[in-house]
């Protein structure tokens, strides 16, 4: 149910913001608007004020503003001058543009109000990276706290949170630029750089599996058992929660993602690999024969030993002041829209996975998720869902804003409208298109939710 309201909201949100943006500079331009709708399909609530009527239609995804036109009806003589197709051009492209600006607007305004709320994140301490991945090779060792990151070695942006950190690393993967890493250990002492060869990966790798192939997965925890399963494998071998994991094979386990790299990997073929555990309970070591469970992972036989891993995170609290704030804001806004177009055009020409194109359950799943982890997540959730639809709308398809706007600059270019024949054949190639890209989401949603991306 949480996830359910969540998503409405949601949509309820960006929808009434985007076409409230079209009616506001519609309004100041001196065109009379017909109806203001948050859905599409038959009216299911309705009320006049003005010259406009207000309704919520049946269909929740969308909305639309009608205004007075001469190509959707007949105009009274006296309300001509009022009519959208009669305003000049520029004023045409600002009320188409406006939706989108309006979204954009939000955005800005939505990672201000998380900011300055504040987030509990992870500190950007790092686990044990994977084996033979960029951040193995770069020299980054278990516990290492990442205090600055740089394109070029020398303009270096401070890292609060390992959130923010995995931001940085996903914008050098599209742009094909290494990342500098100022490092410390985690109390902050003896300071060193590392790079990561970023530029190695291609943008299509940019998916669900890029920290793991970077080997940035993780932030450091010890490696203790924070729960056992009963009856599991760790459970059989008289393992208990609270024990502290020193060695595995007699190999120093330093925290929990390396032990849950061993485990993994305690298997020959589709054969359990028992392993040797030495362990710490209170003041006392104990040693322990621990073979694992082994399970299908995708293509992969890995073990498991059921029983919960780690100590505790280390949390900082992200908080920013005002100014500082809607600073931030400004440049993630942007950020985040030049990556979503990056990421657009790179799928676009094949360089980036279609996995990425996400549809209306993902969305709801990751608003559900937001709303439980508190108000500042939500509302950076909204921030980044914004900045999407205002991208999404400005991109040159008929039936999109940006569309429209491709329109004028033809007429702007040419002295002269597209005509209607032409109109007709793009809304149509406009629809397909929709439908296409609507389609590759809804399967990319239905893939996620059964494992299969």
């Amino acid at each position: 149910m949480t996830t359910v309201v969540a998503f409405l909201i949601t949509l309820g949100v960006l929808i009434v913001v985007h076409e409230y943006g079209h009616y506001r500079v519609a309004v100041a331009c001196g065109v009379k608007v017909l109806r203001f709708s948050v859905g599409f399909g038959r009216v299911i609530w309705r009320r006049q004020r003005g010259d406009t009527e207000f309704a919520v239609s049946a269909i929740p995804l969308g909305g639309y503003v009608k205004m007075l036109d001469e190509r959707e009806g007949e105009v009274l003589p006296h309300e001509l001058h009022r009519a959208f197709n009669r305003k000049p051009l520029w004023q045409r492209a600002a009320v188409v543009a406006a939706g989108p600006v309006a979204n954009l607007v939000l955005a800005w305004f939505l990672f201000a109000a998380a900011s300055w709320w504040g987030v509990n994140e992870p500190k950007a301490v790092l686990g044990t990276p994977e084996p033979a991945s960029l951040a193995e090779q770069a020299g980054v060792r278990s516990g290492d706290w990442v205090r600055a990151v740089s394109t070029d070695g020398s303009e270096w942006t401070d890292v609060a949170s390992l959130p923010e950190l995995s931001w940085y690393i996903t914008q050098a993967v599209l742009n094909s630029e290494r990342l500098h890493l100022e490092l410390t250990d985690s109390q902050g002492h003896g300071r060193r750089n590392a790079v990561l060869e970023l530029g190695r990966l291609a943008a299509k790798d940019v998916d669900a599996q890029l920290m793991r192939r970077i080997g940035v997965l993780q932030p450091y925890s010890e490696p203790l058992l924070r729960d056992v399963v009963a009856g599991g494998p760790a459970g059989q071998a008289g393992l208990q929660k609270g024990d502290r994991v020193l060695s595995v094979d007699g190999e120093a386990v330093p925290d929990a993602t390396r032990l849950l790299q061993i485990i993994r990997g305690a298997v020959q073929g589709t054969e359990p690999r028992p392993m040797v555990w030495r362990v710490q309970r209170g003041q006392e070591v104990i040693e322990a024969t621990v073979t694992p469970a082994v399970v299908q992972d995708k293509d992969r036989s890995v073990g498991r030993v059921e029983a919960y891993l780690g100590g505790a995170v280390d949390m900082v609290l992200v908080r920013r002041g005002v100014f500082e704030g809607l600073g931030r804001a400004a440049t993630r806004t942007w950020d985040t829209a030049a990556l979503n177009l990056t990421m657009l055009g790179k799928m676009l020409i094949g360089q980036a996975s279609l996995k990425n194109l996400s549809g209306p359950l993902t969305i709801a799943d990751y608003a559900g998720q937001s709303v439980q982890r508190g108000v500042a997540y939500y509302l950076a959730f909204l921030a980044i869902v914004s900045v999407g639809l205002g991208v999404l709308n400005l991109l040159p398809l008929p039936m999109l804003d940006g569309g429209h706007l491709m329109y004028y600059l033809f007429e702007g270019v040419t002295g002269r409208p597209v005509s209607d024949v032409w109109l007709d054949r793009l809304q149509r190639g406009g629809l397909a298109i929709m439908l296409l890209m609507m389609s590759l989401a809804l399967y990319n949603d239905v893939a996620r939710l059964l494992g299969l991306h």
